[in-house]
C-alpha cells in the first residue's frame, strides 16, 4: 500500500533508524531467509514522489536486484521484510524517478564540447553556466580572443554557438575582418549551419559549382560564395574537416565534459535520437570508447535515423533496424524499436518549414524554410518501417511541417497503424494542431529551451500570430497529450530540472514571461522529465515512475520540486542517483 501523504521523519524516529543501521557508512545487506529478497535494501526518505499518480508518495522503498520490490510506510516494510538492511542515506532527502532526457546526441555533443564557445546566451559546462555573448560587439570580441589564443599551427579554428538573430549577420567578409591567415569556421548554435572566412573556404575546397550538387552552399547576389554552408551541405563540411572534428584527444575531452554535465544533472537515462547521422561506424567507435552503463552512470539508448539506415542498407533498412534491436547486428548501446524521421529543418537556424508568407526577418527572410522529406511523402517514407512494427519519431518544427506530419499520421492511422508516433521538438503548434495531435494519439517530445532562448527574438521573423505558437506545452498537456521535455543536447543544457522549471515559469532570457497560459503545473513539469519521457521512448514499463517491478533508477534531491517555485528548480541540489539500485553520488 502506498500512502498519499508526505511523511516527515521525526527526530526520534531518525535516531531509531540510525541505531538499526548501526550508523555504518558502508552497511552490508541484512540476512533474510527469503532468497527473493536476499541483499535487498530499504531506503527511507523525507519524501518519495512516485509519479504513479498525482499526490502519491511513500515513506520508504525496497530495492532488490536492481528493481523496486516494494514501497509504502517504513514501519510496514520493516515488518514485511524482517532482517533486511535499512539504509538511512536518504532520510533527509527527496527521491524521485530517475530523470530522463529522451533526445540528445552523443557524437554531436562531443564534437561541440571540444570546440571553443561563443554562444549568445549562457551555456552549460561542467564548471557551471558559461556567460553568453549577447551583442554583436561582444561576439566579435570573443572571436578575436579565440583566434589570438589558438595555437599558431595553421589548423582550422572552429568556434561554436553563433546565432544570427542575436549576434547579427555573418558572412566571409565579416570573418575575414577577424583573420585572413587562419581558416576560421563558425558553427551556428543549431549545429545545422557553418560560416567560413575566405581562408576556410579555400581550405575545404568548396566552389560555387558545388551548389548544384548540395543544397546549402549559399551564394551572394553575384553568384560568389557567401561563406554560409548549411543543411545537406553540412555533410561536405564534416568530410572536408574530418581530421579537425574527429581528433580523438579533443573529442574525448568534449565527450567527457558532456557526460559530466549529464551526471551532475541527475540524469539516469537518455536516448540518442539520430543514430547513424554522422556515420554509424564513427558513432559506434565513439560510443564504445566513451560510454558504458557501469562507468558512465546513466543508461543510453539509440534510435536509428531513417536516411542513415537507407544509405547503408537500402530497401533492407527496416530489417536492419530490427536486427540492431535484437542484437543480430552489433551496436554500442541498446537500440530501441523506433526510427527517427525529419519533416523539416531547424528551429534555431530559421530553416524550419513555415506556411506562407514564410520568414519575415532574419537570414531566411523571404523563404518558407526547408523540407527534409518532400511534402506529401512523409507517410510513404515511413510506411516500410511501420509495417515492420517500428515506432516513429519525427523532427517537426514549423507550422507547415506540423500540418504535414499530422496529415501523414492521419493517413497512417486510417491504414491501421497503431504504434507510437512522437513529434520531436514541435517548434510551432497552432490551436488546430494541438487539437489534432490529441485526436490522432501523437505524443510530443518538446525541445525544452525554444521559449527561453528565442521566443522574444522570433517575433519579427514569424509575425505576431505565429510568434504566439512556440511550444504551447500547457495547452497540449491540458488537452491530454503526452508531453515530454528534452534538451536536444548539446543545443540546450541537458539539465531536466532547469528545463522543467522553464516551462513552469515561461520566462524568457530577456526576463519577460511568454504566453503564461501555456505554463505546465509543477506535477506535469516533473512528469515531463520522468514518466512522460519514458512514454515517448516506449520505456514506461521499465522506468519513469516508482512502482513495484520497475528499475531502481532514481534521482536523489535535497528539496521537493513540487514544493519549490519553478524559478528555483534549476538550483535544486542533486545528491546523485541510484542506477540499478547502486548508489552513485556526485
Amino acid at each position: 500500500m502506498v500512502f498519499r501523504h508526505s511523511y516527515a521523519l521525526t527526530g526520534a524516529f531518525v535516531w531509531l533508524l540510525m541505531l538499526l543501521t548501526a550508523c555504518s557508512e558502508n552497511p552490508q545487506s541484512g540476512e533474510t531467509g527469503d532468497p527473493a529478497v536476499r541483499d535487498a535494501v530499504i531506503y527511507p526518505a523525507k519524501n518519495i514522489i512516485t509519479m504513479a499518480s498525482p499526490g502519491e508518495t511513500a515513506e520508504a522503498l525496497v530495492v532488490a536486484k536492481g528493481r523496486i520490490l516494494d514501497l509504502g510506510r517504513l514501519e510496514d516494510l520493516m515488518q514485511r521484510y524482517p532482517g533486511v538492511l535499512v539504509d538511512s542515506s536518504f532520510v533527509d532527502k527527496v527521491i524521485v524517478p530517475g530523470f530522463i532526457d529522451p533526445h540528445m546526441h552523443v557524437l554531436l555533443g562531443g564534437l561541440l564540447y571540444s570546440q571553443a564557445f561563443a554562444p549568445p546566451w549562457p551555456m552549460a559546462t561542467p564548471a557551471g553556466m558559461m556567460p553568453g555573448f549577447p551583442t554583436r560587439e561582444s561576439f566579435i570580441a570573443r572571436l578575436n580572443e579565440i583566434v589570438a589564443q589558438s595555437p599558431d599551427d595553421g589548423s582550422p579554428i572552429v568556434v561554436y554557438g553563433y546565432h544570427n538573430l542575436i549576434q547579427g549577420d555573418l558572412d566571409r567578409h565579416h570573418l575575414d575582418a577577424v583573420t585572413t591567415t587562419r581558416p576560421l569556421v563558425v558553427w551556428h548554435y543549431s549545429a545545422h549551419d557553418f560560416y567560413f572566412n575566405s581562408a576556410g573556404l579555400e581550405a575545404i575546397g568548396v566552389t560555387p559549382e558545388l551548389s548544384q550538387q548540395y543544397h546549402g552552399i549559399d551564394l551572394d547576389a553575384e553568384g560568389n560564395l557567401s561563406g554560409r554552408i548549411y543543411e545537406d551541405a553540412a555533410l561536405f563540411v564534416f568530410q572536408a574537416l574530418q581530421s579537425t572534428f574527429f581528433d580523438p584527444v579533443k573529442l574525448g575531452r568534449g565527450i567527457k565534459a558532456y557526460f559530466d554535465i549529464l551526471r551532475a544533472a541527475g540524469v539516469t537515462t537518455t536516448a540518442d535520437l539520430g543514430y547513424g547521422v554522422l556515420g554509424r561506424s564513427n558513432e559506434d567507435r565513439t560510443i564504445s570508447a566513451f560510454w558504458s552503463l557501469e562507468n558512465s552512470g546513466f543508461r543510453l539508448y539509440l534510435v536509428p535515423e531513417f536516411r542513415a539506415m537507407a544509405r547503408e542498407f537500402g530497401e533492407g533498412a527496416p530489417q536492419a533496424v530490427l536486427d540492431l534491436v535484437s542484437g543480430k547486428l552489433p551496436a554500442p548501446a541498446p537500440v530501441l524499436p523506433r526510427v527517427k524521421f525529419f519533416a523539416d529543418a531547424a528551429f534555431y537556424s530559421q530553416t524550419m518549414r513555415l506556411s506562407a508568407p514564410g520568414y519575415l526577418h532574419g537570414q531566411s527572410s523571404g523563404s518558407e524554410g526547408l523540407w527534409v522529406i518532400a511534402q506529401g511523402q512523409i507517410a510513404s517514407t515511413m510506411q516500410p518501417y511501420l509495417e515492420a512494427g517500428l515506432g516513429a519519431h519525427i523532427h517537426s518544427n514549423g507550422d507547415a511541417a506540423q500540418s504535414a506530419s499530422l496529415e501523414a499520421l492521419a493517413s497512417l492511422r486510417s491504414a491501421g497503424f497503431t504504434s507510437d508516433f512522437v513529434i520531436e521538438h514541435g517548434g510551432l503548434f497552432s490551436p488546430a494542431h494541438i487539437s489534432r495531435t490529441t485526436e490522432l494519439g501523437a505524443m510530443v517530445s518538446v525541445a525544452s529551451h525554444y521559449v527561453y532562448y528565442l521566443s522574444g527574438q522570433y517575433a519579427k521573423a514569424l509575425g505576431p500570430e505565429r510568434a504566439g505558437w512556440i511550444t504551447p506545452t500547457g495547452a497540449l498537456s491540458r488537452n491530454g497529450t503526452v508531453v515530454a521535455l528534452h534538451s536536444d543536447a548539446p543545443l540546450a543544457p541537458p539539465q531536466p530540472l532547469r528545463a522543467a522549471g522553464a516551462h513552469i515559469t515561461r520566462l524568457t532570457r530577456e526576463g519577460t514571461v511568454y504566453r503564461p497560459e501555456q505554463a505546465l503545473t509543477h506535477y506535469d513539469a516533473l512528469e515531463a522529465i520522468t514518466l512522460d519521457s519514458a512514454r515517448v521512448l516506449g520505456l514506461q514499463g521499465e522506468m519513469g515512475s516508482i512502482e513495484k517491478g520497475k528499475r531502481a533508477d532514481l534521482t536523489i534531491l535535497y528539496a521537493n520540486p513540487l514544493e519549490t517555485p519553478g524559478n528555483q528548480w534549476a538550483d535544486i541540489r542533486i545528491w546523485g542517483v541510484l542506477l540499478d539500485g547502486e548508489k552513485k553520488p556526485l
